[in-house]
């Protein structure tokens, strides 16, 4: 089995892992419980379950974040200290979070060495550093600009650095929590070339996706999660797409969304653009009729969701105008916007879409809070009323009243940000990356709201880095290059 290097440093091969009887609880409630299986060396093994399922819980305890309350996990049959990410790093188990773990105003190239710098910073240390980082660039196939601080990057590009940072420390296990979620379909390929050359290496690698073809194409074997118990572990060449999906959630579900229905050819014009310019988009004009699904497509890093951010005032513009039902409104404003009835579903649920430190039902509440106010007092029963009705509408589970909002899965994530904007329907709905990291149930939920939304009446822009998803839910397409609309 052939060594990675690092720094000039042989690293050992990887282990067989055995996870046996591990068990995890959060606030009494069980999320995993007596799960067992075995990963051998070099293989990619995938898994697979609804969101809530238990997943990311077992990659995490996997990784170091989060201690197991039963069981063991042995690497070559002696058991593995795992009690903090530093030991699993120590390991040789590098885990990418959802959630990335970026210093957002460091550079690319401190936060690919990050923890990793020599005390002694010389000329001789700056170059074999800035050697290594070009060439883990060019394993991946992406190479940012290494002075470039972090916050400056796009979602996808910020998860091609954890994936770069994660390399750069030799990992002999790599856990991976949906690192193609918000990738181009060609990066998304790159990426997976890259695991499976590591994989062929020797390196394991544990994948969590909730794209079923993906992880058939690459898995060697699978694991199936329901509610925190363990369906099958079997080779990943037994299964279909159509069979995976039963086994997650216990029932046959149509793998592909619903498509909207024709618009009506004399509908009026909802939103209209003229011109927005900034330094990252230019001379954006368009418009988008009643009942209408307009998708943005385009690689990461296009416009796509700047052009999303100036319509919703949260991005400033320099020239250009945005009007609603033929009147413009007030020129970067968050505020006007929402008055006017623009929603905006951005795509980073953690940095811009809730207030973590809030519960569900919280975050549902916030947009709409004037509506059930009342000489500054709230009226908790309409409050309670219109949230139930939201958390049945959009098919939240689990506990929302009194736990914070991290604390639920990723797709009720997403559908409390739905959520929040649906207790007043919203005239122009701005959805960036609706889907992003959510499974396959939980995305034809969404896929549903997004069609009956435009249904009853409501404009509709989508971006999405998903092709397949722009396709399926759009009545038009623009495609996005390089800050402009171009076809």
């Amino acid at each position: 089995m052939k060594r990675v290097l690092e720094h000039g440093h042989a690293l050992r091969a990887a282990p067989e892992i055995r996870i046996s009887g591990i068990g995890k609880k959060f606030a009494g409630v069980s999320v995993l419980r007596d799960v067992s299986f075995s990963i051998a060396p070099g293989e990619i093994h995938g898994l697979l379950g609804e969101n809530g399922a238990g997943k990311s819980t077992l990659l995490g305890i996997l990784g170091g974040a989060l201690v197991a309350d039963d069981g063991q996990i042995l690497f070559d049959g002696e058991r593995a200290r795992l009690g903090t990410p530093r030991d699993a790093i120590r390991q040789g188990v590098s885990l990418i979070s959802q959630e990335l773990a970026l210093v957002r105003h460091r550079t690319v190239l401190e936060n690919v060495f990050l923890g990793r710098w020599s005390h002694r910073v010389s000329v001789a240390t700056k170059r074999r550093d800035r050697q290594l980082f070009d060439q883990l660039c060019s394993r991946i196939g992406y190479k940012p600009d290494p002075s470039v601080p972090v916050s400056q990057l796009s979602l996808g590009e910020a998860q091609q650095v954890e994936v770069l940072k994660a390399l750069a420390r030799g990992s002999r296990i790599l856990c991976l929590d949906e690192p193609t979620a918000a990738l181009s379909e060609t990066e998304s390929e790159q990426l997976l070339a890259v695991l499976q050359n590591l994989a062929d290496g020797g390196t394991t690698i544990v994948l969590v996706s909730h794209f079923l073809e993906e992880v058939l194409s690459l898995a060697d074997r699978i694991t199936v999660l329901r509610d925190g118990n363990q369906i099958v572990t079997e080779d990943a060449a037994e299964h279909t797409p159509k069979s995976l999906v039963k086994l997650m959630i216990g029932r046959d579900v149509s793998l592909l969304a619903k498509r909207p229905n024709p618009t009506d050819s004399n509908a009026p014009v909802i939103l209209k653009t003229s011109g927005l310019t900034n330094t990252r988009i230019s001379n954006i004009s368009l418009t988008v009729h009643r009942g209408e699904i307009l998708g943005l497509a385009g690689l990461v890093g296009s416009g796509r969701s700047e052009i999303l951010r100036a319509i919703a005032g949260v991005d400033r513009v320099m020239a250009g105008q945005v009007e609603i039902l033929t009147s413009p409104t007030k020129r970067n404003s968050i505020r006007s916007a929402i008055k006017r009835g623009v929603a905006f579903v951005p795509e980073s649920r953690k940095e811009q879409g809730l207030v973590l430190s809030s519960d569900a039902s919280k975050n549902i509440a916030l947009p709409t809070l004037y509506l059930r106010q009342f000489l500054g007092f709230v009226r908790h029963s309409a409050e309670e009323y219109a949230i139930e009705r939201i958390v049945k509408l959009v098919d939240i589970r689990g506990q929302i009243h009194g736990q914070s909002v991290t604390s639920l899965s990723g797709g009720n994530q997403q559908k409390v940000m739905f959520g929040k904007w649906l207790i007043q329907p919203p005239i122009v709905f701005l959805i960036d990356e609706p889907t992003r990291g959510v499974d396959i149930a939980a995305k034809a939920k969404i896929h549903d709201l997004i069609i009956e939304l435009a249904a009853a009446g409501t404009a509709v822009i989508i971006a999405s880095s998903e092709l397949e998803e722009v396709m399926t839910l759009s009545h038009r397409i623009n495609v996005v290059n390089r800050g402009r609309i171009v076809a």
